[in-house]
């Protein structure tokens, strides 16, 4: 058997748009229903909800059972703290494709992509522990250790300031295949905390967008705001969330509520 290609890689290598949603209530069946609503991938987020390596392998098993959409899963760590074990352990459980937060430097980035990779042939290139008992289902793909880094994709995200003036260098760096921009960390860098839509903000958005397309890597973001979100896509963004699923619960059942108030009068 052999190891199964990354079609999330190959998207973005091929300049295809695809869409996503955030996974942020660590449940299994929660990503399942959101697996079949037709979106290209979905988002494991461990650093904000309350997801542990467990956890993970069961929404990715969830999800495997949908062979059209494709997860992605962002480890907790940021801000130089490459968090080596975190980066094993998940693509050992079989992710394929990871997203970092808060690299702000080059330096950062090159410190993720060897974490995420196997020691090439010369004992080079990545310092990843040998493991993936799952991710190799269990050596039936027998040239895993050595297709592995292929099959990796990697995204970093750029919210502050600093990363901003580092975009070239970051997007330059061999090994990261998309950059994210972060939209709430990055207003709150800005001085406009809780207020992505300011228009500094969107306007350093669409600099940064459009400086990672030139760059020759693909582009990604976050919006829950249609009209933000196409404005993304109009920039340049080729991977795009556009939900989340504690949001859309939260909004469709104080709606729903909402429609009822006037019964309990």
């Amino acid at each position: 058997m052999q190891t199964p290609p990354n079609p999330f890689k190959q998207g973005l290598q091929a300049g295809r748009r695809q869409l996503g949603f955030w996974l942020t209530l660590a449940n299994a069946t929660t990503a399942e229903i959101c697996a079949g609503a037709g979106f290209d991938w979905l988002l494991i987020d461990c650093e904000h909800a309350p997801n542990d390596v467990a956890g993970v392998q069961a929404q990715l098993q969830a999800v495997a059972a949908y062979p059209g959409v494709h997860p992605i899963v962002r480890v907790p760590m940021g801000h130089g703290r490459v968090g080596e074990m975190w980066i094993k352990r998940v693509l050992d459980i079989g992710a394929q494709t990871i997203l970092v937060p808060m690299v702000d430097t080059a330096e950062q980035a090159a410190a993720v992509v060897r974490a995420a990779r196997y020691p090439d042939a010369n004992g080079q290139g990545g310092i990843r522990g040998i493991g993936g008992a799952r991710a190799s289902r269990w050596g039936r793909y027998p040239r895993y250790l050595h297709e592995a880094n292929e099959r990796l994709c990697v995204l970093v995200q750029v919210e502050t300031g600093t990363a901003l003036k580092n975009i070239e260098a970051i997007a330059a760096v061999d090994g990261v295949d998309g950059v994210f921009i972060g939209p709430a960390d990055l207003s709150a860098s800005l001085g406009h905390l809780g207020n992505p839509g300011h228009a500094d903000v969107q306007a350093a958005i669409e600099d940064a967008i459009r400086r990672i397309v030139k760059s020759g890597k693909a582009a990604g973001s976050l919006a829950i705001d249609e009209t933000l979100a196409r404005r993304f896509m109009d920039w340049g963004a080729s991977f795009m969330a556009v939900g989340i699923d504690m949001t859309l619960l939260a909004r469709g059942t104080t709606a729903l509520a909402e429609r009822f108030a006037d019964a309990k009068q």
